[in-house]
């Protein structure tokens, strides 16, 4: 298992040479986000289209 060093520095390897700070940054958050969607899917912690129109539409009111 990577830890999170190696996983920052995967992804900051990957960008071109000339990305800026913000590009970057924008990638890590990116990463981290997708990771987190999908230790909440391993985890069940996630909700229905149904459920989410419903939500969506009490929004709406």
């Amino acid at each position: 298992m990577q830890t999170v060093k190696e996983k920052m520095a995967e992804v900051i390897k990957s960008q071109p040479d000339d990305a800026s700070y913000e590009e970057i940054m924008r990638e890590l958050a990116f990463k981290r986000m997708v990771d987190r969607g999908l230790e909440d899917s391993r985890k069940g912690r996630v909700s229905t289209n149904e459920e989410m129109q419903h939500r969506i539409h009490t929004w709406q009111k």
